[in-house]
């Protein structure tokens, strides 16, 4: 299955673009994504990532569907 991912912040800046486009397995599920990305790029710190899958977070064992959108969100400080 093909899934847009798209990247925020540190994490489009470490891999070099804002969206990904990865082929992977059926029922692949945000962590096993999160895995493949964390691979593409080592230097990224990807544990604390919010990850959205279609507009609503999701869980890591969540599993996804051909054409989802996921969106890996890094944490952001305020003040």
């Amino acid at each position: 299955m093909t899934l847009t991912v798209l990247l925020f912040a540190s994490y489009a800046d470490a891999l070099g673009r804002s969206t990904l486009e990865l082929d992977l397995p059926p029922g692949t599920t945000v962590e096993e994504l999160l895995e493949r990305v964390r691979a593409m790029a080592p230097a990224v710190t990807l544990p604390r990532a919010l990850v959205a899958v279609n507009q609503q977070y999701a869980a890591p064992g969540q599993p996804m569907a051909p054409g989802d959108e996921i969106a890996i969100i890094p944490p952001v400080a305020g003040g």
